[in-house]
């Protein structure tokens, strides 16, 4: 019996939002709206997608001392997470500094801070985390050397759930692990490199799942998302609503597919979920504040 459906390792950020008619070109100035700070970060943003979805959460991740660091736990105690995982110190705490236009759509820079000083020996010391968990899940706003390391302390039986962001070429050691590899469109493009010869989603699919994962998740914004594994590929249909604000919508989309995927559904059936999650959240501002409960995807 696990402790934990699902484990987190990844980054926590504090958000600073700012509203904008339009997003600035090089070397343009714009005005926006009043400035937001709001709990994020891709590690912080799934684990408490997850927990608000009614699964037993866990985050390993690494805060600065500070108030930003305190606004993070804050969040994911509210949200019923398990934060026995998250470090304090080394460094402030990181800081994303998200522009968000009319129809929804963002920018973000993000300033890793203590992000970046989440360690491999950080890993190998929460070892009793991996053990309990059900469904691990990271992403790259923390040092691909500490991604490996998660990789290296996998419990057997356990799944690894890998969304590649911000993307960057991946080992094969990290890719074959990966049960799904789960990229958006400019992920998928930068993961292939030289290999992306088509313009295809799905045959991008097809070339991810031959660099090694056991499966693949394409996902394509209002088109929905692709799946792809030994049985080939199939297309998952998105939920229709008016989105207001895309921020953390992935994370949220990621955060559902590993929970459905360790109750035991296929992956086009939890995929299908996490698509009805990822809209539920977009018809929200923010990024943890818009995550629906079970109940909420299910009226949806």
């Amino acid at each position: 019996m696990h402790d934990y459906d699902l484990l987190v390792v990844g980054s926590a950020n504090a958000d600073l939002v700012i509203r904008v008619e339009r997003r600035p070109g090089a070397g343009e100035t714009v005005l926006g709206g009043d400035l937001a700070t709001h709990p994020g970060g891709k590690g912080a943003n799934q684990a408490v997608a997850a927990a608000r979805l009614g699964a037993r959460t866990a985050l390993l991740a690494r805060v600065g001392d500070d108030a930003h660091g305190r606004l993070l736990l804050d969040s994911q105690l509210a949200a019923g997470v398990d934060t026995v995982g998250v470090l304090a110190g080394g460094a402030p705490t990181g800081v994303a500094l998200i522009t968000v236009d009319p129809s929804g759509d963002n920018s973000i820079v993000v300033s890793p801070g203590a992000n970046g000083r989440l360690t491999p020996a950080d890993v190998r010391a929460a070892v009793s985390l991996f053990h309990a968990s059900r469904v691990v899940s990271t992403q790259l706003e923390i040092p691909l050397e500490t991604v490996l390391e998660v990789v290296r302390n996998l419990a057997p039986g356990s799944r690894l759930v890998l969304n590649p962001s911000p993307p960057r070429p991946l080992p094969g050691e990290v890719l074959a692990a990966c049960d799904p590899l789960i990229v958006n469109e400019h992920e998928a493009r930068v993961i292939l490199g030289e290999a992306c010869v088509s313009e295809e989603p799905a045959d991008w699919a097809r070339l991810l799942l031959a660099k090694g994962p056991r499966s693949v998740v394409v996902t394509l914004g209002a088109d929905g998302a692709l799946v792809a594994d030994g049985g080939g590929v199939s297309h998952v249909a998105s939920v229709k609503v008016d989105a207001v604000d895309t921020t953390g919508a992935g994370d949220a989309f990621t955060a559902a597919l590993a929970v459905r995927l360790g109750a035991g559904a296929s992956l086009a059936e939890a995929a299908a979920y996490a698509a009805r999650v990822g809209a539920a959240a977009v018809t929200r501002r923010g990024a943890q504040e818009s995550y629906p409960t079970a109940a909420e995807v299910d009226a949806l």
